[in-house]
């Protein structure tokens, strides 16, 4: 059972956050944030690019369209201009930014057809528009972690709203388990218990997929 939670924490942390942890850029940005609490634009823009890729993410992982991410996106940053000044710095920025993407996911995949969420997802594939790949140069690594995007992302339209979320924000987006039970409202044991079915779920995706392809080589 650890073989199985390390593979797909492997997996689905090669689709991870970038390096710089949310906490160090909650620090860096404290002084923008007051700035752009008091109406100064250019500090608001400031903190729009610094998140603008993650809130993306979020939002593509947990909808699987690239245009529906990018009205979500769009949504919550107008929600965060909205709200920005009712936010109180002892508050982790990021969790509060999170807070409000999963909100707007959820309120968009509401009205829109569940079952057209990730009706595009070999459409986006295709299209290469799955993040970026990590390297260019060197042509084998971005075929195998061009592979493991297309499976992760397949693997988690089968999980539910629940399940999506919590491992969209702790195994790709890198959050501790106590700061998504904050975001999600949730508790840690329920949250873990989330995840725990959503790995297994992927496990038993990427397991299976794995099966068909020996069988179509054979």
């Amino acid at each position: 059972m650890v073989g199985e939670i390390a593979e797909i924490a492997l997996m689905t942390n090669s689709l991870g956050a970038g390096d710089e942890t949310a906490e160090a850029a909650d620090l860096s940005l404290a002084p923008v944030i007051e700035r752009a609490k008091a109406g100064d634009m250019a500090a608001f823009e400031q903190i729009i690019t610094c998140h603008q890729h993650r809130v993306l993410s979020i939002a593509w992982r947990m909808l699987g369209n690239r245009e529906d991410a990018r009205d979500a996106a769009q949504e919550v940053f107008l929600r965060v201009y909205k709200y920005l000044r009712g936010y109180k710095a002892e508050q982790r920025f990021t969790g509060w930014l999170y807070r409000i993407a999963v909100n707007v996911c959820n309120d968009l995949a509401r009205k829109r057809n569940r079952a057209d969420l990730f009706s595009s997802i070999e459409d986006e594939l295709e299209a290469g528009r799955l993040d970026a790949l990590a390297s260019e140069d060197d042509v084998e690594r971005a075929a195998i972690k061009s592979q493991q995007q297309a499976m992760i992302a397949q693997a988690l339209a089968t999980l539910s709203k629940k399940e999506r979320t919590a491992i969209v924000l702790r195994d790709l987006e890198g959050l501790e388990t106590e700061e998504v039970a904050r975001i999600l409202g949730s508790s840690q044991t329920t949250v873990r218990s989330q995840i725990s079915a959503a790995r297994a779920k992927i496990k038993a995706f990427h397991d299976r997929l794995i099966k068909e392809q020996r069988g179509v080589e054979r």
